[in-house]
């Protein structure tokens, strides 16, 4: 898996470490995660330059900023994109044949808002690949506390968290703020149970996992 020591990416990673169906876990990032396992196995990469991976089954790929915190646009993509996409390419050549990955709501390749164009191109070059399942988690907001796993706060996150809590049901499903242990349930059960093709997971679906 990629994105390990993200909000959702700690949520997969500790799912996927207790979950029999898996015996051993590759992690690849420029860090470490902060678990230690006996199923874990780390390996530190530039994803600009990645080397081949291990043999694999299954990939799940949790990588995504802000362009915020990324400092640009040309930055935001090198990773939202380019280096989400290069993972699926090394993964598919090492044998993977199901992958689950994290976009956002409102990915659309043909938006006029940069972010999710950028989610939607990603979706569309995931989709070019070949994975006999490709599962593609869709989640709103995210809830979770950021500031535990030392990132930097999103300012549109607390805004609409804060909008939520005062208008409650009056907002729909689909854009309902999303725990991300729901996120990483509702991903590892469709990449383990979803028949071959594309499925896409919508925020709102989500909150029933």
């Amino acid at each position: 898996m990629a994105g390990a020591t993200g909000l959702v990416g700690q949520a997969v990673l500790a799912a996927l470490l207790t979950d029999k169906n898996y015996a051993t876990i590759h992690s690849v990032g420029r860090r470490p995660p902060a678990v230690q396992h006996p199923k874990l196995i780390h390996h530190t990469v530039d994803f600009g330059l990645l080397p081949a991976l291990p043999a694999v089954d299954d990939v799940y790929i949790v990588l995504g900023t802000t362009i915020s915190v990324a400092g640009s646009q040309q930055a935001f993509r090198s990773i939202d994109f380019d280096a989400v996409v290069a993972v699926a390419l090394s993964a598919k050549e090492s044998g993977a044949t199901k992958l689950g990955v994290v976009s956002a709501m409102g990915a659309n390749a043909k938006s006029g808002v940069f972010y999710n164009r950028v989610k939607g191109e990603m979706e569309e070059a995931l989709a070019k690949v070949g994975f006999q399942v490709l599962v593609i988690a869709r989640p709103s907001m995210l809830a979770g506390n950021r500031d535990a796993l030392h990132q930097p706060s999103r300012l549109g996150e607390k805004l609409g968290l804060a909008a939520m809590s005062v208008l409650g049901s009056l907002i729909p499903a689909n854009y309902k703020a999303i725990d991300a242990g729901k996120v990483s349930k509702a991903l590892i059960h469709g990449v383990k149970s979803a028949p071959p093709g594309i499925h896409v997971l919508l925020s709102g679906a989500m909150q029933m996992a």
